[in-house]
């Protein structure tokens, strides 16, 4: 038995060890990245870095200790001394600096305005990588689903190479028929083959975003995201007013300004310096004294400087976000205009245009096995079906690259 148990945990061991499989769903592949994308946890890093600034921006300056020795000599009646007791006296001046009034809780505001600013610009960087796995995942469905369609077609053509045939072995029709239907299939082949190098580059741009190598494995797409029937355009421009991480950052970003123009006007006014100081002689302390000092703001010049500054810097702030939330706004409703069409064009063919080419094509097959129509006919009736299948596949690939767009612009999965 204690044989065995060393051969069952070996055999177990790879069990344990596998690690979750990747790319049957959207979902896993945006956990995944969540944690792992180096781009992502820099951006949380410097986040966390801006968070912790806040409790020193606030806080008051180390207090400062001098000690002063006097009359080291005692008159010229020894030789030279640093020990306080045999000195003619020592003085400890411990000192505090303590800012104006105010101005400590505004630098510990502008700091946590910061550290916001901080976590909008990390959650734009979400934002910005989840819209690209998402779009590139839905890229390796569409082409997954093309190659699928492919295929589909490939048996097709070759079940119309038998029919072909059949009827030039019964001399009803010619061998040009037979040879047309092989040479569609060596297109479909050709195809196949493309579609499996499309297929392999949209697999290295995902696991790229990943941050996994290049040819890591990813398993087949499952299943699609599904769509939303119809997006409000007066709500979702709400949301991205609330939740967009870029405006949230420079709503953040305009308010620190402000702070900042508050504590440039602040300083106006002088810091002070308090100090106590016990005076000690020989072994005792004999004396205390208090200290107090300011600064004296005499450099008008340079104040009115730092308070144009300040102004202009809040300027700045304000166009900025301004600019944001239009470009964020423009934006939306384009993404919107081109995700309903792709709906629509999506609609438009799955109730017409694909019912129309299987019906065309089932009546193209029956005349051409009765002989009342020629195998070209056929053919461009097959093509027709692709075309309406290729089309309903591209545009719902369209709508879901739309929709990514839309939520990055949102800063949240709708």
């Amino acid at each position: 038995m204690r044989r065995l148990l060393p051969l069952l945990l070996l055999c177990a061991a790879p069990a344990f060890a596998e690690p979750p499989a990747l790319g049957g769903d959207l979902a896993t592949l945006l956990d995944h990245a969540r944690s792992r994308n180096p781009d992502y946890a820099a951006m949380r890093h410097e986040a966390a870095a801006a968070a912790e600034r806040i409790a020193p921006a606030g806080a008051l300056p180390d207090p400062r200790l001098r000690t002063e020795l006097r009359d080291i000599t005692r008159m010229g009646e020894q030789n030279p001394s640093l020990l306080p007791a045999r000195v003619g006296s020592t003085r400890y001046l411990l000192m505090q600096d303590v800012p104006w009034l105010g101005k400590r809780d505004l630098k510990r505001e502008i700091a946590e305005l910061d550290a916001r600013a901080a976590e909008g610009r990390a959650g734009g960087t979400w934002a910005e990588l989840a819209a690209q796995i998402k779009t590139a995942y839905a890229q390796y469905q569409y082409i997954h689903r093309n190659a699928a369609l492919t295929r589909e077609l490939l048996d097709l053509s070759t079940r119309l190479e038998k029919v072909a045939q059949a009827r030039y072995a019964g001399g009803l029709a010619a061998q040009q028929d037979a040879i047309r239907a092989q040479i569609e299939q060596t297109g479909l082949r050709a195809e196949l083959l493309a579609l499996d190098n499309d297929t392999q580059q949209a697999r290295a741009r995902l696991n790229t975003l990943l941050a996994r190598p290049a040819a890591a494995p990813l398993e087949a797409p499952t299943h699609q995201r599904p769509l939303p029937a119809a997006l409000d355009a007066a709500a979702l421009e709400a949301r991205v007013r609330a939740l967009n991480p870029q405006i949230l950052a420079d709503e953040a970003r305009l308010r620190a300004a402000e702070k900042g123009r508050e504590l440039a006007y602040k300083n106006r006014y002088p810091d002070f310096t308090l100090g106590v100081s016990p005076i000690q002689y020989q072994g005792s302390v004999k004396e205390w004294e208090l200290m107090v000092e300011l600064n004296l703001p005499l450099q008008q010049g340079t104040r009115r400087a730092q308070e144009r500054e300040s102004e202009a810097m809040l300027s700045a702030a304000r166009a900025r976000l301004d600019a944001t939330a239009n470009q964020a706004l423009g934006e939306l409703a384009g993404q919107l205009a081109a995700f309903d069409a792709a709906r629509r064009t999506e609609a438009l063919i799955a109730t017409g245009l694909q019912a129309q080419a299987d019906l065309s094509f089932k009546s193209a097959l029956a005349a051409y096995e009765t002989g009342k129509v020629d195998f070209a006919t056929l053919l461009d009736a097959q093509r027709q079906i692709r075309i309406a299948r290729q089309g309903r596949i591209k545009a719902q690939f369209e709508a879901q690259m739309r929709l990514a767009e839309i939520e990055r612009i949102v800063g949240e999965d709708l």
